[in-house]
């Protein structure tokens, strides 16, 4: 893991309200279909060079808190179907803690979600998460780099 500094970036996408606890049962878990509706109302309406992000934002409190997800793209979209702007959500600037998700997904990245949540909960953690905004740069190959807001020390 590596620390990385964020000058700020536009995300825009479809987006979900849900918390940790429901996305741990099948009857209540929103982010899969979040990720099925940007395949099909999202990434075809992207430009070649867009990126591909999941933003975590929005937190009631803090990792058992509801909060919002947008799956997006970081280039301007045309507007959706129905002729209604996308959701948008700004990523704050600041540091970020950066781990690293590789292997078959979604569950390597379900298991790089766990180790944040372990890293964090350790009393010797040298880093305290700022709850602003996270989130999650898809890479074309597949690999997923989550980042993590920290607050200044």
């Amino acid at each position: 893991m590596k620390t990385i500094e964020i000058k700020g970036l536009t995300v825009q996408g479809v987006m979900v309200r849900t918390r940790n606890a429901d996305e741990g049962q099948a009857e209540t878990a929103r982010i899969g279909k979040l990720w099925k509706d940007y395949a099909v109302q999202v990434a075809p309406r992207m430009s070649p060079e867009a990126k591909v992000y999941g933003v975590y934002y929005g937190y009631e409190s803090d990792a058992s808190g509801a909060f919002n997800v947008l799956a997006g793209c970081d280039k301007d979209l045309a507007l959706d179907a129905n002729g209604q702007a996308w959701a948008c959500v700004n990523l704050s600037p600041g540091s970020y803690l950066v781990f690293e998700s590789r292997g078959a997904m979604p569950q390597a990245l379900v298991t790089t979600w766990f180790e944040i949540w372990s890293y964090f909960a350790d009393p010797q953690c040298p880093h305290q998460r700022a709850y602003t905004t996270d989130f999650e740069y898809h890479r074309e190959t597949g690999a997923v780099d989550v980042h993590i807001a920290l607050l200044a020390p």
